[in-house]
C-alpha cells in the first residue's frame, strides 16, 4: 500500500476512501455505484470497513474481495480483533488473501452496540492492536496499517500513554496508519510530531489523515459517534450558521458549508505534508469529489452518486 502512494505522489498528494459495509441489496447497489465513480478517479487505494461479527461480516469479506478481483482499485481490509478467537482471526486472514488482497488495516476495534462501552477481550482472542499486527505479519506476505489518533484513543489516560501504543504497533510490523476522523488540522500535526519525536525511525512512517466532509446537520452527530469525540465548536457553529434559523435547516447551505471546511483542511494538509488524503464517504462519491475538484484534482465529469 505504501507503494501505491508512492506511485501516485506523482500527480501531488494521492487520495484514498473509505467504504462501509452494506446491510442489504438495496445498499450494495448504492456501494457499487460509488465504487464504480471512485474507480475512475484512480484513487492511491480504497479501504472496507469491519464489524466484529454480526450479518455484516460475511458480506464484507466477500465485497472486499470482489473489489480485489472485479476492479482496478487496490482495497484495504478492515480487520477487528473484537469478538473473535485467534483461530478465526486467521481464517479471516486466510479468506482475504484467498480473494487476492494482502492489505489489511489491522484494529482492536470497538465494543459492538456502545462504541464507548467496556472492552472485552475475547476468551481465546488478543487484547491490543500490536498482537494482532504481527499475527497478520506472520501470516503472509501482508502490508499492514493501523489506526492512530489525533486527540488519542478515548481509553488512553493520556497523550503519552496513546503515542507509546501506535509506536509499538509500528514496530510489531505495522507500515503506516490512518487516523481517526477529526475536524482540527492541529491536532494532527500535534500527533505527527509526537511520534517523531518518542521514535524518530516509527516515526518517518505515514501517517494518513482521514477526513469526513460534513452534508447535514445529523452528519455532525454521526461525525460524533464515528470518532468518539466532539465536533469542535467553532466548526458546529459555521454549520449552525449555514442552516439558517429557519424551521427547516438549509440543506443546500450546510452543505455547502461542510464541503468548503472539509476543502480548507484537506488544503492545509497537504500544504503540511500529509502523504495521502483518506475520505470516508458513507458510501457516496459526490461530496468526496466536490472536495477533490475544489483542490485542483483532475475530476473529468460530476460524479453520478449522491
Amino acid at each position: 500500500m505504501v507503494q501505491s502512494l508512492r506511485t501516485h505522489s506523482g500527480n501531488g498528494v494521492p487520495f484514498s476512501v473509505e467504504f462501509n459495509p452494506p446491510r442489504d441489496e438495496a445498499g450494495e447497489a448504492r456501494l457499487w455505484r460509488a465504487v464504480r465513480e471512485f474507480e475512475r478517479l484512480h484513487p492511491a487505494f480504497v479501504s472496507m470497513t469491519y464489524g466484529a461479527g454480526g450479518s455484516t461480516r460475511d458480506r464484507t469479506v466477500r465485497i472486499t474481495g470482489e473489489l480485489a478481483q472485479e476492479t482496478t482499485l487496490l482495497p484495504v481490509a478492515h480487520l477487528t480483533a473484537v469478538g473473535h478467537s485467534i483461530a478465526e482471526l486467521r481464517s479471516l486472514i486466510g479468506s482475504y488473501a484467498d480473494s487476492g488482497i494482502c492489505n489489511v488495516l489491522v484494529l482492536r476495534g470497538d465494543p459492538p452496540g456502545d462504541p464507548l462501552g467496556e472492552w472485552a477481550k475475547h476468551p481465546g482472542g488478543v487484547e491490543y492492536a500490536e498482537e494482532l499486527v504481527r499475527i497478520v505479519r506472520d501470516l503472509g506476505d501482508f502490508h499492514v496499517g493501523v489506526a492512530s489518533f489525533p486527540q488519542g484513543h478515548h481509553r488512553s489516560p493520556d497523550l503519552d500513554h496513546d503515542t507509546r501504543h501506535l509506536a509499538a504497533k509500528l514496530r510489531a510490523g505495522a507500515e503506516y496508519s490512518i487516523t481517526q476522523m477529526f475536524f482540527d488540522v492541529e491536532h494532527y500535526l500535534r500527533l505527527r510530531d509526537r511520534v517523531i519525536a518518542m521514535d524518530p525511525i516509527e516515526g518517518a512512517k505515514p501517517i494518513i489523515p482521514e477526513l469526513m466532509p460534513i452534508t447535514s446537520l445529523r452528519t455532525v452527530a454521526r461525525a460524533e459517534e464515528l470518532s468518539g469525540r466532539p465536533v469542535p465548536a467553532d466548526v458546529v457553529a459555521r454549520l449552525t450558521r449555514a442552516a439558517g434559523t429557519g424551521p427547516e435547516e438549509d440543506r443546500a447551505a450546510v452543505r455547502a458549508e461542510g464541503i468548503q471546511i472539509a476543502t480548507e483542511m484537506a488544503q492545509r494538509l497537504t500544504d503540511e505534508g500529509a502523504p495521502c488524503l483518506h475520505f470516508i464517504t458513507l458510501n457516496f462519491a459526490k461530496a468526496t469529489s466536490e472536495v477533490l475538484t475544489n483542490l485542483g484534482y483532475g475530476v473529468s465529469a460530476a460524479p453520478l452518486s449522491a
